[in-house]
């Protein structure tokens, strides 16, 4: 096989893998499966605040809107003196309809902050239902009830994978080209598949499932507390279902250098969690099929207009994806696609050797299992 036919090979292969699911998610996501039982039962949402952010104060109240008979909101912090403290409180002095409370200081469960900050909500929440979110997840009126249609016989755990809107400024659009018509889009294609991943931005619990088998503090197995998820309940021998359509959360302005730190802390995590399945990400971006085809066609102009073509058939499709779904789309859109996916090659990379990184102040190393064990097993 010459080089050109096996460049041509590859190109196409890797166009069509992407291709097909993208295809999948179109048809997957905005599909509602009805779950049946229960629809109603009273839930409790654990939801841990750190710091404010720019849409703090709107994410945090719509889980005081929510169109659903009964639920509870436990809201969890590390330090009494958090900045988002007093918004909190606010918040809950305004809403004396909804049974809320804070829950201040945290249970050093594992080395992941997140859980840390969880660990006491989950334990004083009165109810068997219990939802895990994120602070900056915008829930509509219909969360809950979202939530709960996509629990099934077999499920162990519905999630919600973030889907970004509202950017400000070109950076923020390549953080929304890297959530949705990426991230998002192969999320649901792999549950299609029947390989659903645990999302960490929204997760809904049957609390004596989970407690059956550790606990919230079993979660504590690996640093991500979403990867400790997927494992427990694929070993239960159930599945992680996602929601009909994923829930948004706004972005506002963002710069190139936090976009760098986060994907690379989300690579990082998913390359020490789920090493086979992180290794393929190199080819889930346009340019190596671009270059591919490039190279194919002899370069010069008829290898150029062979490029142009990938990324066209591939960012058309994406766009695509995004208007189907009410996405976030720009002008801007395709030049944030290509740049997410110049980005993919050294984050891919990077997650290989990468150890540090920091959540939201707090640094964090982020060791392979067995350097994990090495560094437990070594001597004071």
């Amino acid at each position: 096989m010459t080089g050109s036919v096996l460049a041509a090979a590859l190109c196409l292969g890797l166009t069509l893998i992407n291709l097909v699911s993208l295809g999948i998610a179109m048809a997957r996501i905005g599909r509602t499966r009805r779950g049946g039982e229960g629809a109603s039962v009273p839930v409790s949402i654990v939801r841990p605040v750190c710091g404010l952010e720019t849409f703090s104060e709107e994410t945090l109240r719509s889980g005081f809107l929510l169109d659903y008979p009964a639920y509870e909101l436990v809201f969890c912090v590390a330090r009494a003196g958090d900045p988002i403290v007093p918004l909190v409180r606010r918040l809950m002095a305004e809403h004396p309809g909804i049974p809320s409370r804070l829950i201040v200081g945290d249970e050093r469960v594992s080395r992941n902050p997140k859980l840390n900050n969880c660990v006491r909500g989950w334990e004083t929440s009165r109810h068997d239902w219990i939802v895990l979110a994120d602070s900056n997840v915008l829930m509509p009126p219909d969360y809950l009830q979202r939530l709960r249609a996509a629990w099934r016989p077999d499920t162990g755990l519905v999630c919600s994978t973030p889907v970004g809107a509202r950017p400000q400024g070109f950076w923020a659009e390549v953080e929304c080209a890297f959530l949705n018509t990426l991230q998002a889009r192969w999320q649901y294609a792999g549950e299609s598949l029947g390989l659903g991943f645990a999302q960490g931005k929204s997760m809904l619990w049957h609390r004596p499932f989970l407690d059956a088998r550790g606990g919230i503090r079993a979660l504590g197995a690996e640093i991500a507390e979403d990867a400790a998820a997927t494992k427990l309940v694929r070993a239960a021998g159930r599945r992680v279902h996602l929601v009909g359509a994923p829930f948004p959360q706004p972005l506002g302005r963002r710069r190139l250098a936090e976009v760098w730190s986060r994907q690379v802390r989300w690579a990082r995590l998913r390359r020490v969690t789920f090493p086979l399945f992180f290794a393929p990400e190199i080819g889930t971006g346009a340019v190596p099929p671009a270059l591919l085809g490039f190279l194919a066609a002899g370069g010069g102009l008829a290898g150029s207009l062979a490029a142009l073509s990938v990324c066209g058939l591939w960012y058309g499709t994406e766009w695509r994806l995004a208007a189907r779904n009410g996405w976030h789309r720009s002008w801007r859109m395709p030049a944030a696609c290509l740049v997410r996916d110049l980005l993919l090659i050294p984050l891919w990379c990077t997650a290989w050797i990468a150890r540090g990184t920091v959540w939201r102040g707090t640094a964090m190393d982020i060791p392979t299992k067995a350097a994990a064990r090495l560094e437990a097993d070594a001597p004071a």
